[in-house]
């Protein structure tokens, strides 16, 4: 789990908007984020294509944490499978922070609620974007209770 969310973590610090090739089809995802401790740090959001790995988590954004939600919208995005992960990072660091046995620290989400009970998977956070667009929540949670 320690270098699925280290890859995860790197692929949301690397969040500036990536340029894609536009094909003749392209669709918008609207992502709102909630659990969001207002307030506290910045919310990354990456969308991710056939893994969760840092190599497939390329598009991403962020936006500081002003209130218990957050809306991302991602534009001219080629219909096919994705999943979005998330993270607040409360401590301003730039990137998810963990304990030693690698359990976030900081409040994390991923699109489907994947990784609530277990390690995250592309296949459990995975969604179909369609040619019309589609939006989705992300719920951030705490692995560990706040300190």
């Amino acid at each position: 789990m320690a270098a699925l969310l280290a890859a995860l973590l790197a692929a949301l610090l690397a969040a500036a908007p990536a340029v894609l090739a536009t094909p003749a089809a392209a669709a918008d995802l609207s992502v709102e984020v909630d659990g969001v401790e207002p307030g506290a740090g910045r919310v990354f959001v990456a969308l991710c294509t056939g893994s969760l790995a840092e190599e497939a988590c390329r598009i991403g954004q962020s936006g500081p944490a002003a209130g218990p939600s957050l809306r991302f919208g991602f534009t001219e995005v080629p219909p096919g499978t994705y999943a979005v992960a998330a993270f607040q990072d409360l401590d301003g660091d730039g990137r998810l922070g963990r304990t030693n046995l690698g359990l976030p620290t900081e409040p994390y989400g991923f699109s489907n609620g994947a990784g609530r009970r277990g390690r995250p998977d592309f296949a459990g956070a995975a969604f179909r974007l369609p040619e019309t667009g589609t939006s989705l929540r992300v719920r951030l949670t705490r692995a560990l209770p706040a300190r």
